[in-house]
């Protein structure tokens, strides 16, 4: 039977298909892969089965979406047994209370939650609702920082060195962004507290809203200094300006969110991923103070937000039953087996005197094909010897049987055991010991 990424497999059928009606032929740009993508048929815990019948140890989870991994039992049986009830309704209904009741116990700052139905959605309404309550319409943010897709979060998501300039500038992402989003965008380094407090204050009168990541994930998954964090609180309340924390993708990091884990003092938290346990959702959580911005009680809310599929009980349901299953020392055990498979793999880079490094937090990491000190996004850009090998990197563990981010991230789930790591560790040595990289010295 042929296998990706013979120009026979089902794979390349499915894509061939796929370019008559999708643009380019796929629908989502993060699984692209030359010659074309492989193409899932089911998942099965840590593994993901493609359409040829290649099992793959799954890094992607959904890009950190599955925490337990895939068809994880008791989702599976709950979301069979909401199914049965009803998909979605003009209702509400008690899942998302009790969703929004979990979140509330569990992180301190949390004492309202509003639903929407993806990570992108909840940047934009906290963005938004920073503009409502303060009257002003700027924000700040990270060089390098993904936040999704709304126009003003992706401002300087990934600028190349020739628009860089002495200090982060704002360059726009896609094709044909105003001039008027980019003039309300300003933004700052990461982890470099002076930086950040001199332009904040200097936009202090417009500013709405700083928006961080405390570990950013295209820069590495590398926790923010405590010092950062204080430097952003003081400059935010000194301007009178929000502050937003995207925790998208680091919520997973602990049982009480990760803005704790720096001390960063959020008013509005963005959510998504794990607290939908592998459906679409998102959310934005806050204290009543600030997430009053979206109650219509007293008439037309600050902020009216609302969705057609906000709040649908199939998501609601396996995003609790995904966070029951997360007590607190679950998150610390999956946290520890990143953090050995980090060391293991650091160990073995240096005993093969190999370029690279990985670096992470939490159950998660990213392989660097350098060994430059990282601590921003410039430091981190990859030049063109090392994209190409990134490249041949991923292929190279795609044949071996693992499923890795094209930029070289990875994503731990609670179905991963010890003998999964140990291949995919071997496998990692093994492909870059094939690809043209200058020996360490």
């Amino acid at each position: 039977m042929p296998h990706w990424p013979d120009p026979s497999s089902r794979s390349a059928a499915l894509y061939q298909r796929g370019l008559d009606v999708l643009p380019g032929g796929i629908t989502r740009l993060q699984p692209w892969q030359e010659p074309f993508p492989v193409y899932a048929a089911r998942g099965e815990g840590a593994y993901v089965v493609d359409v040829d019948g290649t099992r793959r140890l799954d890094f992607l989870n959904n890009f950190a979406s599955l925490l337990h991994g895939h068809a994880y039992a008791p989702i599976v049986e709950a979301v069979c047994r909401q199914v049965a009830l009803g998909t979605a309704f003009t209702n509400p209904t008690e899942s998302e209370v009790q969703l929004a009741e979990l979140l509330c116990r569990r992180v301190a700052g949390f004492e309202n939650v509003r639903f929407c139905v993806s990570g992108t959605e909840a940047v934009m309404n906290a963005i938004k609702a920073s503009r409502a309550l303060t009257g002003k319409p700027m924000i700040v943010k990270v060089e390098g920082c993904y936040h999704g897709t709304y126009d003003y979060a992706e401002v300087s998501l990934d600028p190349a060195p020739d628009a860089w300039g002495n200090e982060p500038r704002s360059v726009g992402h896609a094709a044909g962004t105003p001039q008027g989003v980019l003039a309300d965008v300003a933004v700052i380094p990461f982890d470099d507290p002076e930086a950040a407090e001199r332009i904040i204050a200097q936009h202090a009168d417009r500013l709405a809203a700083v928006l961080v990541d405390v570990a950013p994930s295209y820069l590495g998954m590398q926790l923010m200094s405590r010092e950062f964090a204080a430097a952003i609180n003081r400059a935010a309340r000194a301007a009178g300006a929000m502050i937003i924390s995207d925790e998208v993708i680091s919520f997973r990091f602990a049982a009480g969110g990760a803005a704790a884990l720096v001390g960063l003092e959020a008013d509005f938290t963005t959510l998504a991923k794990i607290v939908g346990g592998g459906f679409p959702v998102g959310a934005v959580a806050g204290p009543r103070d600030t997430m009053r911005v979206f109650d219509h009680r007293a008439g037309k809310p600050l902020l009216p937000a609302s969705g057609t599929f906000t709040a649908n009980p199939v998501s609601m349901v396996a995003g609790r039953l995904t966070l029951e299953h997360m007590p607190p020392e679950r998150f610390d055990a999956l946290n520890a087996m990143g953090a050995a498979l980090r060391a293991r793999i650091t160990e073995r880079l240096t005993s093969h005197r190999l370029p690279a490094q990985i670096t992470g937090t939490g159950s998660t990491f990213m392989l660097h094909l350098n060994q430059r000190a990282l601590s921003d996004y410039r430091s981190m850009y990859p030049g063109t010897a090392e994209r190409a090998a990134m490249v041949e990197l991923q292929r190279l563990l795609t044949l071996a049987g693992y499923q890795l981010s094209p930029r070289g991230m990875g994503f731990l789930s609670t179905a991963m055991i010890e003998a999964d790591l140990d291949g995919f560790v071997d496998a990692l040595m093994q492909a870059l010991g094939a690809l043209d990289l200058p020996t360490a010295t």
